[in-house]
Order: structure tokens, then C-alpha cells, then sequence
């Protein structure tokens, strides 16, 4: 490069056409104008180009006249102005805003707290409508060290729900594009429902049990004595009542789409749950996952017995066997997602690289990276940086 080169900002602005970027790179080469940065998009038909180059100054004038005439054909609008080089940095965080509607009343806001936290915005784009509303923020705080989005963390916490929507705030950069194994909840995460509670309804003491579903999921008892106490109410059912709640079972909407989209591009997908392998297995099938485990009814010429068989799939056996997925798959944890609801799965999703509470009870909420407080599993997707046009190719 010529030592007496200076930078210069190159701007493009105006309806998109074939060749525009052929035309104004021919221009730059003939000046012979060194590219130090560029960056381009098209929203909505409109293009916006911005080309950072080292020339010698008494070349500016004639490179901007053959942009302008180059140009004009296109009906561009150009502009060269010269420019302190600054060295580009990368973003340090992304936040997703989640909602039926992401208005400028919500962004307003959240760029308010982040102005407040010293924190800069450089990138906002849409990811999707359907079935909810996603904007991505990519953002750099200004002191970026361990901890220092501890902060701005909560009061995001506090601002979305304040503003009703979801915001999700997590580390930008390769840990974030390098996930590679999701792990669900079932009851009330993968599924609508509790299982434990419509086996129960079979024996007719369905809101007995769900009475200490709820404390279990509150944390208010542990959850092997949960189990233990609701599974025994169902000694004496026959086993075929198993089939039945099987055809009863709802997805939780967004569920399908979120799994097959994720295992085309390349994640694993398990399920981790506090309910029944035998309820599970052809769950697991239908859905193609990965992983597998829950805990086993007892059974005995035909009957529930009201126990279970083998090891709890419990609080910490959820955070382990998630432990044992990653490995398998020669994962890291932090390229790990947990998803789930209750008390029960605060090991998971503390031990998870991303953890997502989905219509959580608090003491989950406390301990999550984000949560979901809508009925859409798509969320999920969103949170990972997937965007809407990609679901919809997932699905060719």
C-alpha cells in the first residue's frame, strides 16, 4: 500500500439490482483502492453498502466522480468521506427479544438498558414472525470480563417483564454457533401434560397427585419422594392404561418443528425425564431422538404395582446423564441446551452451556440463562440464532 494512502468510508444507498456490486468494486480496482473492511445487505429491495479503503488522496476525487457516474444508471445515491481507522471489534453478547409482537415501544426500551449498562448495539435483525415475533440484538459491552453481564443480565430479567416480552441474553462468538446437543424436560415441556397426573386420572385421583406434582415442581418437597407418593396411588391399574395415555398425549406446539429443525442441522436431541420409559419409547421414535431415559413403572402379571423399578431419574441424574450425552457425541458442555420446567431440572440446565426455562416455576427461572413464557416451543429456535426462512427450508 502506498504510505501516503489515508482511509476513506465508501456508502451505497438505494433499490437493489444485479451488477451493483460488480460496478462499484471495477471502480475501486481501477483507482486501485486497498479493501481494508466491507459489509453489504438488501432489506426489502433496498441495498446498503459500505466499503472502508485505503487510497492515495489525490485519487479521492476522481474515484468518487466514477462511483457517482458509474452509478447513476442505478439510481444510487454514493457518498466517500475520509475516516479515523478504527479497528472493527466484535460483538460481545446477543439478545433475543421474544413476543407476539416486538414493537418500538419494546427495542426502545431494551436500548435504554443497554445504554444505561455501558453497552453498544451493533446489529439488529429480524429472525422471524411465526409463531412469534424474534429480533436479534448483537451487542458489546463496554467492559467485557467474566461477570461483567451479570448485571445487565438481571435487569434485562426485570425489564422483560416489565415490557411482557421474553429476552434472552447470551455470550455472541463461536460458543454460541458451536451447539450441538439439545436436551428436553418431557412432561409440561416436550409434552402439554403430566403424565404421572393423566395415569392417575385412570385410578381417579388426579388432582391428589397433581396437588404434589405442583409442590414437587416448586421444590417445595424432593422430587424421589414426589414420585414415589404419586406413583403409588396407581397400584392396581391395569398395564394397557399406559396405551391409552400414550393416545393422549399432546405435543407441546412448536415441539416437532423445533426437533426436526435442529437435527437437520446436526444437533442431537434427547429427553431426560422424571416420567416413564414406557410411556416415552414410541414418543421417542415418532420424534427421531437421540437420547432416552426416564424412569420404569413396575409391572406384575399385568398390573401396576405403584413402583417403580431401578434408579430415580431425579434432580441430579437429569444434570448427569446430560453429562453423558455431551461425551458421547465428543461435545463440550458449553455446546450444550437444556429445556425444562421444574425444581427438577435446575441441575440440568445449570450444568447446560445454554439453559432454557419454558414456562418455568420460579426457582427454575432463578437459575436459567433464559425463559419462554409462551405456549411455542419455537422459541427455542430463535434463541439459537435460527431464523424463520430456516425452519421453513428445514422442512423441503
Amino acid at each position: 500500500m502506498n504510505s501516503t494512502a489515508d482511509d476513506y468510508l465508501v456508502t451505497v444507498h438505494g433499490a437493489d439490482r444485479n451488477g451493483i456490486s460488480a460496478a462499484v468494486f471495477r471502480v475501486l480496482a481501477s483507482h486501485y483502492a486497498q479493501l481494508l473492511d466491507i459489509e453489504q445487505s438488501t432489506f426489502r429491495g433496498q441495498l446498503s453498502l459500505a466499503a472502508l479503503v485505503a487510497i492515495a488522496p489525490d485519487r479521492v476525487e476522481k474515484l468518487t466522480a466514477g462511483l457517482k457516474e458509474t452509478l447513476r444508471g442505478y439510481g444510487l445515491r454514493v457518498r466517500v468521506e475520509k475516516q479515523e481507522r478504527h479497528p472493527r471489534t466484535a460483538a460481545t453478547h446477543v439478545l433475543v427479544l421474544l413476543g407476539r409482537e416486538i414493537s418500538a415501544k419494546h427495542v426502545h426500551a431494551v436500548a435504554v438498558a443497554m445504554a444505561n449498562y455501558g453497552a453498544n448495539i451493533d446489529r439488529i435483525r429480524q429472525l422471524g414472525h411465526q409463531p412469534v415475533s424474534a429480533v436479534e440484538l448483537e451487542v458489546t459491552l463496554s467492559v467485557d470480563r467474566p461477570g461483567s453481564g451479570v448485571p445487565l443480565r438481571k435487569a434485562l430479567a426485570q425489564l422483560a417483564s416489565e415490557i411482557g416480552i421474553d429476552i434472552a441474553i447470551e455470550r455472541a462468538g463461536l460458543q454460541r454457533r458451536a451447539k450441538g446437543l439439545i436436551c428436553f424436560d418431557c412432561d409440561s415441556t416436550l409434552i402439554t401434560g403430566e403424565v404421572i397426573e393423566m395415569l392417575a386420572a385412570h385410578a381417579g385421583r388426579e388432582a391428589e397427585v397433581a396437588e404434589v406434582t405442583e409442590r414437587a415442581m416448586r421444590g417445595e418437597i424432593d422430587f424421589a419422594t414426589s414420585l414415589h407418593q404419586r406413583v403409588a396411588v396407581l397400584a392396581g391399574l391395569d398395564a394397557s392404561v399406559i396405551d391409552e395415555v400414550v393416545a393422549e398425549i399432546v405435543l407441546t406446539p412448536g415441539a416437532r418443528t423445533t426437533i426436526r429443525t435442529l437435527k437437520r442441522l446436526g444437533y442431537k436431541a434427547a429427553v431426560v425425564s422424571g416420567g416413564f420409559a414406557q410411556v416415552l419409547t414410541g414418543l421417542a421414535e415418532d420424534l427421531d431422538l437421540d437420547f432416552v431415559r426416564a424412569n420404569t413403572l413396575e409391572i406384575i402379571d399385568g398390573k401396576l404395582t405403584g413402583r417403580v423399578v431401578g434408579d430415580i431419574v431425579d434432580r441430579e441424574a437429569k444434570a448427569k446423564f446430560l453429562r453423558e450425552f455431551a461425551e458421547h457425541c465428543g461435545l463440550d458442555m458449553s455446546q450444550t441446551v437444556a429445556v425444562g420446567d421444574g425444581a427438577n431440572d435446575i441441575d440440568m440446565l445449570s450444568v447446560a452451556g445454554l439453559g432454557i426455562a419454558f414456562n418455568a416455576k420460579p426457582a427454575l427461572r432463578e437459575v436459567a440463562d433464559a425463559s419462554v413464557t409462551t405456549p411455542y416451543l419455537d422459541e427455542v429456535l430463535y434463541m439459537l440464532g435460527v431464523t424463520q426462512t430456516e425452519v421453513e427450508h428445514a422442512r423441503d
